[in-house]
């Protein structure tokens, strides 16, 4: 479900954790550090998801609310709840992963009644809405259709819900493409125990190695780079660029399915989204040079698996 750009991002902000600590990581500290930013997302994604659900079954609340006025209207009284019992929302109240990870992560306590209520009360009125409740049937385009339409329509494009994501989720600007793919996807096609993990077994064991390598083959990797700084001023140079580089390096030497070319231009995006405005010509011509040495001298040995999904 996570992309392996997600996991070298939260690799290099592992990284960098570490290199910020004022003394050397503790045995298992990085792997920690590590499974809680996965965790975050993890975290980020069901809060998402339980947002728009909150939304739809916000029709229930409303009907009992306006019936119980003390002198409710006919309109009042004739309030459309068919919303509150779409397919895929009843799929995700079912699914034991999905009630485990919103009390795992307390997000009960995270909402916001108000901009739920603004929520429901601004999809109510639109056409998609309209027409949604006027189908006698339950037709499971049109039950997704709607979940989507809150998520896509009345969610991200409001200031106010994204900066209460801002508020509760510190890793939202990081994630906010990821999420709205996961997202978008899950409610397209809905699977039972997606909640538990967001990361497959073999990209974990990808993020880990690539975080495991990085920090075992520091001097190594510091002794191929450090010579090609002569023609920059090595004290101005990022911590991060250098974590990046380091990164760079360790898959070019140590990860046989990755081509060199992905590596490159990979690190080259996230130096330019998350270090200095020079940094994607630094690392671009940092780690052409090292990729060149090393070819010269025979050291990266590429292999080329069909099945990879690395």
């Amino acid at each position: 479900m996570i992309s392996r750009r997600n996991i070298r991002v939260k690799v290099m902000q592992t990284l960098y954790s570490i290199d910020s600590m004022s003394g050397d990581a503790r045995p298992g500290e990085a792997e920690a550090i590590l499974n809680a930013k996965i965790v975050q997302s993890k975290n980020l994604f069901t809060y998402l998801i339980y947002f728009v659900t909150e939304v739809a079954r916000f029709a229930e609340k409303d009907a009992l609310q306006k019936a119980n006025k003390h002198l409710p209207t006919a309109i009042d009284l004739n309030i459309n709840t068919k919303i509150s019992g779409n397919d895929i929302l009843w799929k995700l109240i079912e699914d034991k992963s999905f009630s485990k990870g919103i009390q795992d992560a307390k997000l009960e306590h995270l909402l916001n009644q108000d901009l739920l209520k603004k929520t429901y009360n601004e999809l109510v009125i639109t056409e998609t809405y309209k027409d949604y409740i006027e189908e006698q049937s339950r037709e499971k385009k049109s039950e997704k259709k709607i979940l989507e339409f809150i998520f896509t329509n009345l969610l991200l494009p409001k200031e106010d819900f994204i900066s209460h994501l801002e508020e509760l989720f510190i890793n939202w600007d990081d994630d906010a493409e990821l999420m709205v793919t996961l997202v978008t996807n899950y409610l397209n096609k809905p699977i039972n125990n997606a909640f538990i993990s967001i990361l497959s077994k073999e990209k974990w064991d990808f993020a880990t190695g690539l975080l495991k390598t990085v920090l075992e083959k520091e001097p190594y990797t510091l002794e191929l780079i450090k010579p090609k700084l002569k023609n920059w001023d090595a004290d101005r140079i990022a911590a991060l660029d250098l974590i990046i580089l380091q990164m760079g390096v360790c898959e070019f030497l140590y990860f046989e399915t990755i081509p060199t070319k992905v590596t490159i231009n990979e690190y080259i995006d996230l130096a330019k989204d998350y270090s200095t405005a020079q940094s994607g010509q630094f690392v671009n011509g940092l780690l052409d040079n090292i990729h060149k040495e090393l070819t010269a001298e025979n050291k990266i040995q590429k292999k080329t698996f069909k099945n990879s999904t690395l």
